[in-house]
This record gives C-alpha cells, structure tokens and sequence, in this order.
C-alpha cells in the first residue's frame, strides 16, 4: 500500500483523543487530513461523497439524543447494514428537525443513498475489523461531534473539511467558482455589520453555510431569553444554494447548530426576483459569490452581477457585505463598469477593504471585502473609505496554512475603529474619496505614495502586481491589461 500513513494501533478507537472545548484550526485541518486518508484507503469515494458522509455520519450521531442510533450498532450486519442504519437516523434527524416540505426531505436524503449502497463501506475490512462506516463514525464522534456539541462556535467544521478534501484530490471546486471563506473573515462580516439581535440575515451563495452560522452564532450571543433565540432560529437566516451537495451539506450544518434549515432553498439565486426575495425584509446580506464565472460571453456571471442582485433583494436602507477578487472593483469591462454605474444610481458604495493576497490559501485569488447600503442611492458627494488590510496578522505556516501570527485581534481592532470612525489614520492604510463607476475601487487606484520607496519596498511592489496579473490571467481576465478598454458610462 503506498504512503500508507497507518498503523494497526491507530484503528483502535481508544486512539482518538477526545475533542478539545474548542479545536485550533490546525487540529482542524490535521482531522481534515487524517480522514481524507482514511476514506481514500477504505471507503472509494468520489470527491463530491467525501464532505457528505461526514455530514450525514454527524446527523446520525445527533439522533442518540433520540435513542434512534448508537455507534454499537454498527456491528456489520448483512441485513440490516451499517449504511442503512446510518441512513434511517439521517432521515429520522430530518423529520426530527421538521425539514419540510417532502421534496426538499427527499432530495436531501437522496444526497447520502451511496451510504447505504455503497459496498465497500459496509463489509467488515480485515485490517480494521469492521466495517469503514463504523470506523468513520468513531473518529468524527471523538475528534468532531463532541466539539461540535459543548461549543456554539462560529465554525464551519463541515466547510473546513470540505475545503480540505477538494485541495487534496484536485477537486471540482475551484473549477466550479467555488471559494470556501475562512472564519476569521466571516467573523468579520459579522463585526462589519455589527449585527443585532433583530437582524434578518440573506447569504445567496451559501455553500456550506459559514455566514450563516457565524451570523446565528454572534447573534444568540446578545440575543434576549429563549423566544429570540427561537425566532433567530427559525425566522431570521436565510440562504439559497444551487449545488445540491453543498446545499444538503448547508441544511445539515444548519440542524447540528439548531436549527435555521428551514429557510435555505436549493436553487439558482437569478431565478428569483429582488422584488419576492425582499418580502424576507433582509436587513444584511452577505455574500461570497463564485468566482471567474463572468466573461465578455457570460456577463451575468460577474461578481459585480451577484452584488447587483442582492442589493436588489435586500430591504430599504440593509447591509450588503462582499468578498470578491480585486478584480471585481477594478471592473474594467464594459459591462462591469454599467453594473457599477446601476449599483450607484440605486444603491450606496461605503466603501472597500483590500485584504490579505493569501486570505484564501493555495487559491490564486486577491481578495476584498465591499459593504454597501441597499436602496439608498449614491450621492456624488459622499466619500467612501478604501483600506489597505493586506497586513491583518495571519500568515502561511508551512504544511499548515493560514494562522494568526499572534497580531490578529489587534490589528483588526483597528481597522474596525477606523471604519467606525473611531481612530486615526494615514493614507497609507486608509483613504477617503468620492467616487465615479469608472474607478477602480480600491485603495490602491485612490492612493499616492509621496514617500521615497526604498529597495524592498519597490521589490515588494513589483511582486504584489505580477502576482495580481498572473492571477487575473489564469482566471481568463487578461483583458485587464489590455489598453483602450474602458467605457463612457451615460
């Protein structure tokens, strides 16, 4: 067996260490990675398969809540196999969650029928002695369920494996637009948005969940008795997806935390109208939409399109947060700049943080944050913050990824009290400006340097452009360099 990474000690369940009250993102990816291996060696999953039977394995355990599971049942029966056992407490889950109507049940459910046809996982493999879907369930019950259960936090521990399985095998995400978004930064959407008790919250692009429930997680935080906690629950998160798999995983993610399943739809966002999703009266919207699906042949798979879109659909004087590629407030291409220019006419630009070039580890993507304020159109007069958040404190470790280097919290510090208007500030972090459609929305096109570059400085900045061309390159952007491409916009 090549690089096998196991020994005959570690199928022991005994070996897996209890879960901490809150895991570290490493240990995080280090469980990521461990059963990655684990499902490559045993189970013969598909890509798509992997994040879903650590979801449907985590809605199984829920259900011992209800003595309708154990883990000691999964003893390799051949009548009654292990998948199917795991299967019937994944639908009891649903019931018991009330996920509704039948066709949305049915679709879900029909997401994890691989767990109970799936031979490989359910004969007893000699080298374990027993069956994979038991193994699976010990380790994720040890290393993830029990963390998931003493602690309401804001992460994402099913996205976080998800991201991790797509970057080990290559996966479809990427090549699809898909960018999962880290919890420090939708932590700080939450802090953005300084969100309230009453806030109504609409993510388009849900993906796995993770605005949604960093959202309900800051918002039970300073949630008054348990009717607001309910209805927080129940009536005030909202989401669409239109992958069915990450949509399942979505609905999943939403019963362990509670509730909040009821209200995500699995659909395409652009089928639905801004007038029948503002009945939600959304007060935030928050969105990563996917990325370098637009194109000259292809408008309406702009970033700048997803922002349009939820501005549209959000209530009267709302929230409306963004991660995008810089690229999408450059908005060089005719289109782009028309949508900018609709966005203005209708809508306010408060302003735009350019973030951290490695905020989205080994994807070549120069992410920035944009907040606006729905159905309030932009006065021409009114200045909008551009920030330079390159330096936020977290760095790449190697064989690890992105961490705090210990300046985080700091230094985000900061930049709240500076977009609140609390601190000072230099040009060099922040600038104040009006702005036209035609502007590149960033700090750096507002921005001039009147100090004396020193070596480092200019090798610095020549790497950070070549990186971002590069980077617009490989996402069929070249057109961005190309000269004569702007726009009258009338």
């Amino acid at each position: 067996m090549a690089n096998n990474i196991m020994n005959t000690d570690l199928y022991a369940p005994k070996s897996f260490d209890e879960a901490n009250e809150e895991k570290e993102v490493k240990d995080i990816l280090k469980d990521a990675e461990d059963l990655h291996n684990y499902l490559r060696e045993y189970g013969n999953l598909k890509d798509a398969e992997k994040p879903l039977i650590v979801s449907g394995i985590l809605l199984a355990l829920k259900e011992r809540e209800n003595n309708n599971f154990s883990v000691d049942s999964l003893t390799g029966n051949t009548e009654i196999t292990d998948g199917k056992k795991i299967y019937n407490a994944i639908k009891d889950s649903l019931t018991n969650a009330d996920v509704a109507p039948e066709v949305k049940k049915d679709k879900i459910l029909s997401q994890f029928s691989f767990v109970e046809n799936t031979a490989s996982l359910n004969e007893i493999n000699d080298a374990i002695g027993k069956t994979p879907l038991r193994f699976f369930t010990e380790f994720l019950d040890k290393k993830i369920f029990k963390t998931i259960k003493r602690n309401a936090s804001a992460e994402d521990y099913v996205g976080r494996f998800y991201g991790e399985f797509m970057s080990y095998q290559g996966g479809d995400g990427q090549s699809l637009g898909i960018i999962l978004t880290p919890k420090h930064i939708t932590q700080l959407f939450c802090d953005l948005a300084n969100l309230n008790e009453d806030d109504i919250v609409f993510d388009p692009c849900c993906g796995t969940g993770s605005f949604l429930i960093a959202a309900m997680h800051n918002m039970l935080n300073i949630a008054g008795g348990d009717d607001k906690k309910k209805s927080i629950r129940q009536n005030q998160l909202y989401g669409i997806e239109q992958r069915g798999d990450m949509f399942t995983i979505a609905t999943a993610n939403m019963i362990l935390r509670g509730d909040g399943k009821s209200n995500l739809i699995n659909g395409d966002f652009f089928k639905y109208g801004s007038s029948e999703l503002q009945l939600k009266n959304a007060t935030v919207g928050m969105i990563n939409p996917p990325y370098s699906l637009g194109s000259r042949s292809n408008p309406e798979g702009y970033e700048i399109n997803f922002i349009s879109h939820l501005l549209d659909s959000l209530a009267e004087g709302a929230r409306c947060i963004a991660i995008v590629p810089q690229s999408t407030m450059a908005g060089k291409s005719k289109e782009e700049q028309r949508i900018k220019c609709k966005i203005l006419s209708k809508h306010t630009l408060k302003g735009v943080i350019t973030l951290n070039p490695y905020t989205f580890y080994n994807v070549g993507t120069m992410p920035c944050i944009a907040m606006f304020t729905a159905h309030r159109p932009h006065i021409k007069s009114k200045k909008c913050k551009f920030i330079n958040f390159t330096d936020d404190g977290y760095k790449i470790f190697p064989h690890i990824g992105l961490l705090d280097d210990g300046t985080a919290k700091e230094k985000k510090k900061y930049l709240l009290d500076v977009w609140n208007g609390n601190a000072e500030f230099k040009n060099k972090f922040c600038i104040e400006t009006t702005v036209e459609p035609t502007d590149e929305w960033l700090h750096s096109f507002y921005y001039f340097n009147d100090e004396i570059p020193n070596d480092a400085d200019f090798a610095e900045t020549v790497g950070e452009y070549l990186s971002f061309e590069f980077a617009m390159i490989m996402q069929g952007r070249d057109y961005l360099f190309e000269e004569n491409n702007s726009v009258e916009i009338k």
